[in-house]
């Protein structure tokens, strides 16, 4: 058979009927034996290889029989058998096992981001085991590199790298190519020369590096065990959030790319497929990577939160959220700041007050910059001047502050202002403060993390940006030290790009286009629970498309979207042609020579998953079109959710594909019936068959007077 993948699940307990003590040393439970590729095509020789896998462990072939549960071929090889204890230890000892995770210790969760999603390594017929965990894939990671010692690069159960691999793993300070490249982490450079032509010498004494692939800022080891890291057991950030960490893909293979360097920046010329929208927001136009063939991703929560309990001297509790392991701090004396602070955090480090000393401080902070200090410094002058822990009152950011020891909990104004009026109407306030738990709950909402930035694109309004959003705040994945938890739209890209990764694997023939296509479409504009996902700001709304694109990726809607809005590399050329490209600029950026059309085309035809009009007058009529990957003899007809005071007219309605057509064309005409200059109202373009529902946002704002800044 080769070399096997196996990954082994318990996810049943079977107790028999027999005593304690006996129980304890032979009680049998069901465990699912994932085989990461597919060895046999027949059904017969599909279960007597699993047969002879257990053979040796069990003895006789009626023992096997017996003890196999089911034996599964389609999408994976594995199979399900009723093993104890001690029998599933021998198992994990086998070279070939990847490991043995018991359903009664571990959640098999990232920790929890991939669950969330609903991509789950323990059902059989998921998009991770139809795509056999991204095992045929090799995924470049562009970013500060690697911290190659993290378990979660560990190449147990791989085979030989694939022949068509013709990169390599090159040596540097502290790294070794021929010790820390492996089956699985096959590549890793580092690029350093276009850092140099720009700022000169890189002194690393000012700006501490390695001269290597090494990952000296941890940026890049997080995001490459997000998208294909392998599974680790039993870990935490502090104690929180526990369960296995994994990547998106954990089967790829990894060739790691530092072109960015810590406290500087990136150098790499080069195409990015799937991009971060930046960590600018929440305010309007501050998208980054806006270009249309660019996959660009918006950060949100997820369900899963860390509640701290703050128990005031009058018996209210109160529950902020904190990243703080304990111990618990016990009923101490509670204050805020005294004039002239007047309870502002900021000023807290210019203005050392003695009377912390001892004490929980309260203040309060309107400031939204995801990079402010406002927040580290607070708590770095309450805690030099002796103060025991600080409450943190501000407009909601969900981008906590790690602090093992000393409690940093945030709570929202309203909740600020409860506390403040009872300090002010007690004589002595104090306050207890709990150590953090892990939440995860369906009633704990989804919302556009503040941080993430926003459309509309500044750049080409007419290209809607992002593209999707994912999770990306308080991510647990691999770091120099171990794990580490993040936050950031760079935590969200390589959620996506594990959902690429698996895409390419079940279709390696789809373009970028389509897997893009395939992503927006079938995104969740609700959250997996069925709740609206709100984006958080200054004030908290509904999410819109400028906020998460056409909404939460949904992995397993992507891999049967029905249809698709493809592209080729004359569509690209087209839209360059659409802007301020030339004949001799787009020649030069594609080498060969490019002739545009006269007169030019329209950006609005770029057959994008989107729908944007931003300067509608009258009225336009664009044209898009799809590709039937869905059931050969299919019927699709529209649903349309226009805009506020627009009208939208597709032709034709319904669209028919046969095993001769499967691609075909339709011209969407949109009207205003709107007087004035408006902002942007928002919609929805749907295709139906009752299976699949294809769906694109439409984001249009009516512009009487054109070039028109409006103060009002």
């Amino acid at each position: 058979m080769g070399q096997l993948n196996i990954i082994i699940t318990m996810v049943l307990t079977v107790v028999l009927n027999l005593q304690i003590s006996f129980v304890l040393a032979h009680e049998t439970k069901v465990y699912v034996v994932y085989l990461g590729k597919k060895t046999h095509d027949h059904p017969e020789s599909v279960t007597e290889s699993h047969h002879q896998l257990l053979r040796p462990l069990l003895g006789s072939k009626k023992e096997v029989h017996d003890s196999v549960v089911y034996s599964y071929r389609h999408g994976f090889s594995g199979f399900a058998a009723k093993l104890t204890e001690s029998q599933a230890q021998q198992i994990s000892q086998l070279p070939e096992v990847v490991h043995v995770i018991p359903n009664t210790l571990y959640e098999l969760t990232t920790t929890r981001t991939w669950d969330y999603l609903g991509l789950s390594p323990g059902t059989s017929k998921s998009l991770l085991h139809k795509a056999n965990m991204g095992s045929q894939v090799i995924v470049g990671v562009i970013d500060t590199g690697v911290w190659p010692e993290s378990e979660m690069f560990n190449d147990k159960g791989y085979g030989p790298i694939p022949s068509r691999w013709k990169g390599g793993c090159v040596s540097g300070e502290l790294f070794n190519a021929s010790i820390h490249c492996n089956k699985k982490l096959i590549g890793a450079k580092y690029f350093v020369d276009g850092l140099v032509a720009e700022i000169g010498v890189l002194n690393t004494t000012e700006n501490p590096e390695y001269l290597s692939p090494r990952d000296f800022n941890g940026h890049g080891t997080h995001v490459a065990s997000t998208v294909g890291g392998s599974f680790l057991p039993n870990v935490s950030y502090l104690g929180l959030g526990r369960g296995t960490a994994r990547g998106g893909a954990p089967g790829v293979y990894l060739a790691i790319y530092k072109a960015c360097w810590s406290q500087i920046g990136c150098s790499a010329k080069g195409i990015h497929v799937v991009a971060s929208a930046g960590n600018n927001g929440p305010a309007a136009q501050t998208i980054a990577n806006v270009s249309p063939w660019i996959l660009t991703v918006a950060a949100t929560t997820l369900d899963r939160s860390f509640p701290t309990a703050i128990t005031l001297g009058n018996n209210i509790t109160t529950l902020g959220q904190a990243i703080f392991a304990g111990p618990e701090l016990g009923f101490v004396d509670l204050t805020d700041p005294e004039r002239p602070l007047s309870g502002d955090c900021a000023e807290l480090r210019a203005n050392p007050n003695k009377t912390m000393q001892g004490k929980v401080v309260l203040c309060f902070t309107a400031d939204l910059n995801p990079t402010s200090m406002a927040v580290v410094n607070a708590v770095t002058a309450v805690s030099n001047a002796g103060g025991l822990g600080v409450i943190i009152a501000r407009n909601p950011t969900y981008s906590l502050i790690p602090t093992p020891n000393f409690p940093c909990v945030m709570v929202d104004f309203e909740l600020g202002t409860d506390i403040l009026f009872y300090i002010r109407s007690t004589r002595s306030p104090i306050v207890k403060i709990h150590a953090s738990r892990t939440l995860v709950s369906h009633h704990v909402a989804t919302k556009v993390a503040t941080f993430s930035s926003r459309g509309p694109n500044s750049i080409s309004p007419a290209i809607l940006k992002p593209d999707i959003a994912a999770p990306g705040v308080n991510i647990v994945a691999a770091n120099r030290t171990g794990v580490v938890m993040r936050s950031g739209t760079s935590m969200a890209t390589p959620v996506v790009t594990g959902v690429v990764v698996l895409l390419k694997s079940l279709y390696p023939h789809w373009s970028p286009a389509a897997v893009r296509s395939a992503i927006v479409t079938t995104a969740w504009k609700t959250d997996p629970s069925g709740e609206p996902i709100f984006a958080d700001g200054s004030s908290r709304k509904l999410a819109d498309p400028f906020d998460y694109g056409g909404g939460l990726v949904n992995p397993e809607k992507a891999a049967r979207p029905g249809l698709i809005y493809d592209m080729t590399i004359a569509d690209y050329v087209s839209y360059l042609c659409s802007t301020y490209y030339n004949n001799v600029s787009i020649s030069q950026v594609l080498e060969k020579k490019t002739v545009c059309p006269n007169p030019k085309p329209s950006v609005l035809d770029l057959n994008l998953p989107s729908i944007t009009i931003p300067n509608l007058k009258d009225e336009v009529t664009l044209t898009r079109t799809v590709t039937n990957v869905g059931p050969l003899n299919s019927i699709y007809k529209v649903m349309i959710d226009p805009p506020i005071g627009v009208s939208m007219t597709v032709t034709p309605d319904t669209l028919e594909f046969s095993s001769t057509t499967k691609i075909v064309s339709f011209k969407v005409r949109v009207s205003t019936r709107h007087k004035v200059n408006t902002g942007y109202y928002f919609g929805s373009l749907t295709w139906t068959d009752s299976v699949h529902n294809v769906v694109i946002p439409v984001s249009v704002r009516t512009q009487i007077f054109q070039r028109y800044y409006d103060e009002n």
